[in-house]
């Protein structure tokens, strides 16, 4: 058989090979929307059943907020991921788990709202006057709903070079979120410990392939030719 004969059939393959690696993606990605909104439904399953605990208000309150920094960790956790098994197609699951962060932190939010003070602004105020730690919350709260707004493509196209400094706020808010973690619990610390190492290890792994690509950067940029003294 000639090679000529051989290229439909390559080009065959090939097509075939992107159309399957598509929907393997594809799959892949509903998976994950389909598995980021169990935690959801066990805490609807845990309301119907009564099963939150002496303190049903305070225990819907935490495990949204628990919720709503895991998907952060794990947003946070794509960038090494990415960079360790070189698979450029992380990036659109950063997004999506970026956007369920957003959500769990609303839904927290809401509940502390609706739930906890019944829309009673005036007590809703002296708590946050009185309470450091929702100052951090709201702070980071804010950079995510941020965040989660400006991450359509177009919102990308229209902010140009700003959406990408924009979005690396994303490193303060979640250390505002550890803060905010930190300060309402009390005693048993050890989660917060853990997502505080967590996160400082994620915050330190980009921190480390920044100085490298900058270190790479300096010594690509072509240096002049030194100026003899006459």
């Amino acid at each position: 058989m000639s090679s000529n004969g051989l290229n439909p059939f390559v080009a065959h393959l090939s097509n075939y090979d992107w159309e399957l690696l598509l929907q393997n993606f594809l799959k892949l990605r509903n998976l994950c929307i389909t598995a980021s909104l169990i935690p959801l439904c066990w805490i609807f399953i845990d309301i119907l059943f009564d099963n939150l605990g002496a303190n049903p208000i305070q225990a819907l309150h935490i495990r949204l907020g628990d919720w709503a920094l895991r998907f952060l960790c794990i947003t946070l956790a794509i960038t090494p991921i990415q960079k360790i098994t070189k698979w450029r197609g992380m990036a659109n699951y950063r997004q999506l788990f970026g956007l369920y962060a957003f959500f769990y932190a609303t839904l927290h939010l809401l509940a502390y709202l609706l739930i906890d003070h019944a829309l009673v602004w005036s007590v809703i105020v002296t708590d946050v006057v009185e309470s450091s730690y929702i100052w951090f919350g709201l702070l980071a709260y804010m950079v995510i709903f941020l965040l989660a707004i400006t991450s359509p493509k177009s919102a990308k196209k229209m902010m140009g070079k700003s959406w990408k400094k924009l979005h690396r706020f994303i490193y303060p808010a979640s250390v505002a979120v550890i803060i905010h973690y930190f300060w309402q619990l009390k005693g048993n610390l050890l989660q917060p410990v853990f997502y505080t190492i967590l996160v400082i290890l994620l915050l330190a792994f980009r921190a480390a392939v920044w100085l490298k690509n900058r270190q790479f950067n300096r010594l690509m940029i072509p240096k002049g030719r030194p100026i003899d003294d006459d």
